[in-house]
């Protein structure tokens, strides 16, 4: 029976947040007021670690710059900060812990509460093409209208984003033998107690004391 290998990528695949980096990319280029974004983006990344995120502010605060500029220059703005603000800090073992599955013949899947616009081409970058994070609205002039669809991936939304995509396939979790998610967040406890082999990685303090009480392997890549 094959397995599935779940990752969750801030944090956890990279060590560090790609939501939060994104706003200090664009405050380096001069694209961003730097004084406002500067502060809700220090706002919204501390109430996401201390777990009382409110989504809609969030998304509606940093889907805004992305419907000011078409999908050809996205592209290249993405490439740019993936090179600057991703790719130093990724490791040779957060490499070869997704190389070990992909060896193994089993299924990868990240999972992200971040947007897809983001992740997709810092997952791909892994060789990883199922990628789920938070669904972006496109206009039918083909840009982002700033707004996003369905449900997003944060907390409990990541076992609802999950089993859409396993439906999706004609699939459920009884047709793998091992489902691994990989995690650095409480936020992702709900998926975590989910599955039947959940990893901490760079564990925030309550996940690591869970990961304690429960036995959980625990990873360190920073």
């Amino acid at each position: 029976m094959k397995n599935l290998a779940i990752f969750d990528l801030d944090n956890t695949l990279i060590n560090t947040d790609s939501d939060h980096s994104w706003p200090q990319y664009l405050m380096k280029k001069g694209l961003v007021d730097v004084e406002y974004t500067e502060a809700q983006n220090e706002k919204f990344y501390q109430d996401y670690r201390n777990g009382c995120l409110n989504i809609d502010e969030f998304l509606k605060f940093h889907l805004a710059p992305l419907k000011e500029y078409s999908m050809a220059e996205l592209a290249e703005m993405h490439s740019e900060f993936m090179a600057e603000f991703i790719t130093p800090h990724i490791t040779p073992m957060q490499r070869m812990l997704v190389q070990s599955h992909q060896a193994a013949g089993d299924e990868l899947l990240v999972i992200s509460s971040t947007n897809e616009f983001i992740i997709s081409p810092i997952c791909h970058a892994f060789g990883i093409l199922n990628v789920i994070g938070t669904q972006l609205e496109i206009g039918e002039d083909g840009r982002y209208t700033g707004n996003y669809i369905g449900t997003p991936s944060l907390k409990e939304g990541k076992i609802t984003r999950l089993n859409q995509w396993l439906a999706a396939r004609g699939e459920s979790l009884a047709d793998y033998g091992k489902v691994y998610f990989y995690s650095d967040s409480k936020n992702d406890l709900p998926l975590l107690r989910y599955v039947n082999e959940p990893v901490a990685v760079n564990p925030d303090e309550v996940l690591a004391q869970e990961a304690l009480e429960k036995g959980w392997p625990v990873l360190n890549f920073k």
